[in-house]
């Protein structure tokens, strides 16, 4: 199944990136997040970050954004698409992050959607693991050494929070259309792998290599 035959799934549900956003804040404030025990597989994670340098291209992408991706499109869409197309870019996630994400999505559109894309970005993601309790998203960037955070959620993306972050994290938190803005692959290239960028090396939608003969999905 690939991103592409989801993105196609998903138009048939009509969701706003306003109910992804309030669809996630319900489920991290009630009670499907409450009780979580000492037997969880993050719950005794080591708290310190893996032995690698922080890297621009490792990125933290939050629940909501990963739910809009699929429901919504728009800025979501065009952030993700931009990850996908390159092999040398990360996708960090911690399972606590992605069971948001597969909740948000089997709320507002249906559980075999969701547990089809669970299996779609479970290929795509490193997995990273944090106690219980943490932050998904900052916890993931922590744990995983990454140096970017996409995220919907305005308690992390304001300038208040962005100061806080900056004196305890090395990253950045940024809503998707800003990291769209930012984000650039050439510029990137020469740090995170080194020599010249040679573009995309990924279909964004199939991530099929550049190249293997998959269609290309605009």
């Amino acid at each position: 199944m690939t991103f592409a035959d989801l993105f196609e799934r998903a138009a048939a549900h009509d969701a706003t990136e306003d109910e992804v956003r309030v669809a996630l804040a319900d489920r991290r404030s009630g009670s499907e997040n409450e009780g979580a025990s000492d037997d969880d597989a993050e719950s005794d994670a080591d708290p310190s970050p893996v032995d690698r340098e922080p890297s621009p291209a490792r990125v933290v992408v939050d629940a909501d954004v990963l739910a809009a991706d699929l429901l919504v499109g728009g800025a979501a869409r065009e952030a993700l698409d931009a990850l996908r197309a390159h092999s040398w870019t990360t996708l960090v996630a911690s399972d606590a992050l992605l069971d948001d994400a597969e909740a948000v999505i089997a709320a507002l559109a249906d559980a075999g959607l969701a547990a089809d894309w669970r299996d779609a970005v479970e290929a795509w993601r490193e997995p990273v693991a944090h106690p219980a309790g943490d932050h998904p998203a900052l916890a993931s960037a922590y744990r995983g050494t990454a140096m970017q955070v996409v995220s919907l959620d305005p308690s992390l993306t304001g300038a208040r929070a962005a100061a806080g972050l900056r004196d305890r994290l090395p990253v950045s938190v940024r809503e998707p259309r800003a990291f769209a803005a930012v984000f650039s692959a050439e510029k990137l290239y020469p740090e995170a792998v080194g020599g010249e960028y040679p573009g995309p090396d990924r279909d964004p939608r199939s991530m099929a290599p550049v190249g293997a003969g998959e269609d290309q999905h605009r």
